[in-house]
């Protein structure tokens, strides 16, 4: 089985990126999702705040790996028969270790990169419910998810798609090229 990984700072372009695999049903794992299972299982409202201090707190008690491992395990229960899994939202370089070690040279990180001021156009539109509401915020997230280690997994990425004066269209072009790259062997 081959992982690929998606990693970026928020509002990269990540989401519009999982939407194209989906479209080419590869099955796809947000790490996101098991934070926000957790979040709503303590009765916490899904806001920036609550998802990243839950995250923080998590990552302290059990280790910066432990979304990883939380993902790994719900792939095994899954007992998925595509040859290919995409994991959405890996944020550091515990993740990438944990993700080499389960699944060695199958394991794939693609990396999304956009300006500060490209990603913040976007998350000001998009709406989403842990989305920070002012650009103060918006630089808070960036300074917790980079204290995770999320600039190390951009680092260390196999690949790298700068999106920043992309159309939609032409980002989905290079993010279908990178993926029938990485799927051909498959």
């Amino acid at each position: 089985m081959k992982i690929i990984a998606f990693t970026g700072m928020p509002g990269c372009g990540k989401s519009e990126a999982v939407k194209l695999a989906k479209e080419k049903n590869i099955p796809v794992f947000r790490m996101g999702d098991l934070v926000w299972e957790e979040t709503k299982k303590r009765g916490l409202p899904l806001t920036d705040e609550n998802v990243g201090n839950l995250a923080t707190v998590e990552r302290k008690k059990h280790g910066y790996d432990i979304w990883a491992k939380r993902t790994i395990e719900r792939i095994k229960k899954e007992k998925i028969s595509s040859d290919i899994i995409l994991i959405d939202g890996l944020r550091g370089d515990a993740e990438v270790n944990a993700f080499k070690k389960e699944f060695d040279s199958n394991f794939i990180l693609i990396a999304i990169h956009s300006s500060p001021k490209a990603r913040w156009e976007r998350i000001s539109k998009r709406k989403r419910d842990d989305d920070t509401a002012s650009e103060e915020q918006f630089k808070g997230r960036d300074e917790r998810e980079l204290s995770w280690g999320l600039g190390s997994s951009i680092a260390v990425a196999d690949y790298i798609i700068v999106n920043d004066d992309k159309s939609i269209e032409e980002f989905r072009r290079e993010v279908g090229k990178v993926l029938r790259k990485v799927t051909k062997s498959n």
